[in-house]
């Protein structure tokens, strides 16, 4: 059985909003806002349907970030805070590398990039 698109849409938006609250510690800019997350999957959990499973692809600011060990565990904590999830996979990429271009507006205003 598939997920309906209310309810992917509903868990995304409670994702979204828990990835919010992850910061990358030199930028003052969260996670998502910056454009470091490429990817939200949600998946109906094998085991229990009432729950989903959650694989998140995602990058860094750069390959040498020193807190590139940390931060998929953050990330993951940040997910199974929503009710809902009962796993979560945190995938890490470089491909493609981040660049400035995939902040938000509200990334760039916050951190005078206009």
């Amino acid at each position: 059985m598939t997920l309906e698109a209310t309810r992917i849409e509903d868990l995304t938006g409670r994702l979204v909003k828990e990835l919010k609250t992850v910061y990358d510690p030199e930028i003052p800019v969260d996670i998502y806002e910056l454009g470091l997350i490429y990817k939200i999957d949600v998946d109906e959990d094998p085991v229990d349907a009432e729950k989903v499973r959650v694989e998140v692809d995602m990058t860094l600011t750069a390959p040498g970030c020193p807190v590139a060990g940390q931060m998929p565990g953050w990330v993951e904590d940040a997910v199974l805070r929503v009710p809902d999830v009962a796993a979560v996979k945190v995938n890490m990429t470089f491909d493609p590398p981040w660049d400035p271009s995939r902040m938000s507006d509200e990334a760039r205003l916050e951190l005078n990039m206009f």
